[in-house]
């Protein structure tokens, strides 16, 4: 089996367990080509189960975050119809290692891009524009990892929820809307959709330049999570996850661990 090929099985197994691996970069010298080949090794597996992809995703849009883990350039990973859950919908804390949760802005993209799109007005391929929860995941111990760690771990992508979605040419500028994170009820941060990129919008054409360098294919009707507009929290083990955008409204998901349903069924 080739280096990619056997990363892809280790991160595969690790996320279908929820059991922490050690970082690649521990034992072998891994680089960003063999670790976006990786991701799509790892995505291949899961379409061979019957998973379709549904949309990607962008890291490290955050000038703070990039600069912590000394990097100069966002990172591209993908989402999968498994990864997506309705609005309101509970996540099982357990299928999860050390699950982490951020809000976001989600564009529909409404035409295929490629590298050659980047200066195509954001009307032209974007239908609409909603709030958005990622729960992220690392795969590896301590949720400590190397650029290339992340970028094989398929950017530490695990599930998401899109909230109503905008027509874009209602949306209006998106460059500095306030953005609100709560548990139950309580403020847990607050950000502005000017730390995604100092505009969220500039997120499609990055995504197109990077799809075009590392071999993603972008479709009218996928998703785009544009980035994190806060810091990533813990995800609870129980409770409301709510992620408010001034302007785009409001979106959720419940979280539980499993002994919800046990204490249901003593009653």
């Amino acid at each position: 089996m080739t280096a990619d090929a056997v990363f892809a099985a280790a991160l595969d197994t690790a996320q279908r367990t929820a059991t922490a691996i050690s970082q690649l970069s521990a034992s072998e010298d891994v680089g960003l080509d063999t670790a976006y080949a990786t991701q799509h090794a790892l995505i291949a597996r899961r379409l061979a189960r019957g998973e379709r992809i549904t949309g990607i995703k962008l890291g490290f849009t955050s000038q703070a975050k990039a600069q912590q883990m000394g990097v100069h350039d966002v990172i591209i990973g993908t989402l999968t119809d498994a990864m997506r859950l309705d609005d309101g919908a509970a996540f099982d804390r357990r299928s999860a290692i050390h699950p982490r949760i951020e809000p976001e802005v989600a564009y529909l993209l409404a035409a295929d891009i490629d590298g050659s799109d980047i200066d195509r007005p954001l009307s032209e391929v974007v239908a609409a524009v909603a709030p958005a929860l990622e729960i992220i995941d690392s795969r590896y111990r301590d949720f400590r990892f190397s650029l290339a760690d992340v970028v094989a771990d398929n950017t530490s992508a695990a599930a998401y929820v899109i909230g109503p979605w905008t027509p874009f040419v209602q949306a209006g500028a998106l460059d500095n809307r306030a953005v609100r994170l709560e548990v139950d009820g309580r403020i847990r941060a607050t950000g502005s959709t000017a730390a995604i990129l100092g505009d969220p919008g500039r997120a499609v054409a990055a995504a197109a330049r990077l799809a075009s360098r590392h071999g993603f294919t972008l479709r009218a009707g996928m998703v785009l999570l544009a980035g994190a507009a806060t810091a990533a929290i813990p995800l609870p083990d129980h409770g409301m996850v709510e992620a408010t955008i001034t302007g785009l409204g409001r979106v959720t998901i419940r979280t539980h661990d499993g002994s919800d349903s046990l204490q249901e069924g003593t009653r």
